[in-house]
C-alpha cells in the first residue's frame, strides 16, 4: 500500500486531530462517564443537582438522556471508528487535522447546545448534529467511491439515515410528541444492533481466530442475509409500527435465533482468558439474549421497555467499550494485549445491565437504587477508560508513524 500520510505535515498536526478515534472516542467515554450521573440527579435527586431548573431550558430530561446516549456517545464511537476504518479499508485520506477538529466541535457544540440555561432555538444543535453526521458520512462516501469499493457503501447510507432519524427526533423534542421519540430511541436501538451485526460480524471472529490460532469461519450467506434483512425490519417496525406484535415476535426469535447460531461459531469458548476477546464475545451474545427477552415480553411494556436496557448497556455499550480499547492501542502502535488492564471495566458493563434491566422487574419497589447501582459502574466502566487512555489518544503514536 501506499503511504497516504505526509509525515512532516502530519507531525506538526497535534495528535489529538491526527485520525478520527482520537477525539471521538475519548469524547464518546468522557460523556458516558459524566451524563448519566448527571441523569441520575437530575431525575432522582434535583436538590443536590449542580444544574437547577433552568439547566433543561431547551430540552426534556426524558428526551434528553436516551437522545444523548444514542446520538452522543454511541454516534461519536460509531464516527470515530468508522472515519479511522475507512483510511485502512480503502487506502484513502480520511479526515485530520483542521476538518476534523471543527468536524469534532459539530459534535461537542451539539452537547453543550443541549444543556446551557439559555433558551435558544433547538434547530441550533440540531444543525450542529447534522454537519457532525453529514461530515462524516461525505467523508465515507468520498473515500468508498474513489476506489470503488462498494462493500463498505452501506456506512455512508446508514449515517445519512441516522442523521434524518436525529432530525426527526428534534422534531419530536418541538412538538412535544414523547410518543414518536420512544419509537424513535427504540428504532436507533435496532439501527446500533445492525451495525453490531455488520461490522461485529466482521471483526469478532477474525479477531478471534487470529488471537486462538484458527481458521476464520467463513460467512454462511443463507444465515447472514436473512439475519440483515430482520435487523432491517426491526428499525422499520419501531418507527412505523408495520407489523403486529406476533410478527414483531416472531421477528425477534428469528434474528435472536441468527445471532446466537452465527456467534457459536467464532469459537467463543477459547477467549475465556483475554480479556480484549470475551467481552467482544459477551457483548455480541447479550444481543440475541436480548431479542428472545424482548420476545417473551412482547406485550408488556414495562417490561420490554426495561429489557431494551440489556441489549444497550452490555451489547452496544459493551461492544463500544471493547472496541475503543482495542482501536486505541492498535492504531497508536502499541500491544493489544498487554495495554492497561480493562478487565473491571469490561465486567462492569453487563452488571449494570443486569442490575439496569433485570432487577426493576424483579424487585420493581428497589428501582431506584438499582438505578444508581448500573449507573455508578456505567461510569466506573468509561471513568477507567478515559482515566488509562487520555494520555495514549493525545500523544503521537509510539512507532512515531503518522496516525
Amino acid at each position: 500500500m501506499l503511504n497516504i500520510d505526509d509525515p512532516k505535515q502530519v507531525e506538526k498536526t497535534p495528535a489529538i486531530w491526527r485520525l478520527g478515534f482520537r477525539p471521538f472516542f475519548l469524547g464518546g467515554a468522557s460523556i458516558a462517564a459524566l451524563f448519566i450521573p448527571l441523569w441520575l440527579l437530575t431525575w432522582f435527586v434535583p436538590q443536590l443537582s449542580f444544574f437547577r431548573q433552568e439547566f433543561w431550558a431547551n430540552v426534556v430530561p426524558l428526551w434528553w438522556h436516551p437522545h444523548e446516549m444514542l446520538f452522543g456517545f454511541a454516534l461519536a464511537i460509531v464516527c470515530g471508528f468508522l472515519l479511522t476504518s475507512v483510511q485502512t479499508w480503502t487506502n484513502q485520506p480520511s479526515l485530520k487535522g483542521l476538518p476534523l477538529a471543527l468536524t469534532f466541535a459539530c459534535w461537542l457544540l451539539a452537547r453543550v447546545l443541549l444543556l446551557i440555561p439559555v433558551d435558544i432555538p433547538v434547530w441550533l444543535p440540531a444543525l450542529f448534529d447534522s454537519l457532525f453526521l453529514g461530515i462524516t458520512a461525505l467523508t465515507l462516501w468520498r473515500c468508498v467511491y474513489r476506489v470503488r469499493q462498494w462493500r463498505n457503501i452501506g456506512f455512508p447510507i446508514m449515517l445519512l439515515v441516522a442523521l434524518l432519524i436525529n432530525l426527526l427526533s428534534y422534531y419530536a423534542l418541538v412538538q412535544r410528541d414523547f410518543s414518536l421519540s420512544q419509537r424513535i430511541w427504540q428504532a436507533m436501538l435496532w439501527w446500533l444492533g445492525l451495525l453490531i451485526t455488520i461490522v461485529g460480524g466482521r471483526v469478532v471472529p477474525f479477531f478471534t481466530a487470529m488471537r486462538v490460532k484458527q481458521s476464520k469461519p467463513n460467512p454462511i450467506n443463507a444465515l447472514e442475509w436473512p439475519l440483515i434483512a430482520a435487523m432491517v425490519l426491526l428499525v422499520a417496525q419501531a418507527i412505523l409500527t408495520l407489523f403486529t406484535p406476533a410478527i414483531e415476535q416472531g421477528l425477534l426469535l428469528i434474528a435472536g435465533s441468527l445471532h446466537l447460531i452465527r456467534w457459536s461459531r467464532w469459537f467463543p469458548h477459547k477467549t475465556l482468558k483475554e480479556p480484549m476477546l470475551w467481552s467482544l464475545h459477551v457483548a455480541y451474545v447479550c444481543l440475541p439474549i436480548t431479542l428472545f427477552a424482548l420476545a417473551a415480553n412482547i406485550n408488556d411494556v414495562n417490561a420490554y421497555r426495561h429489557l431494551l436496557h440489556l441489549f444497550a448497556i452490555a451489547s452496544l455499550a459493551g461492544m463500544c467499550l471493547s472496541m475503543i480499547s482495542r482501536v486505541s492501542l492498535g492504531h497508536t502502535s502499541r500491544n493489544i494485549y498487554q495495554g492497561p488492564s480493562m478487565t473491571l471495566a469490561f465486567l462492569a458493563l453487563p452488571l449494570a445491565a443486569f442490575f439496569r434491566a433485570i432487577m426493576p422487574l424483579v424487585w420493581p419497589t428497589q428501582m431506584q437504587l438499582w438505578f444508581w447501582v448500573a449507573g455508578s459502574l456505567w461510569a466506573f466502566a468509561f471513568g477507567l477508560f478515559v482515566w488509562f487512555y487520555a494520555p495514549i489518544l493525545t500523544r503521537p503514536r509510539v512507532d512515531g508513524r503518522p496516525g
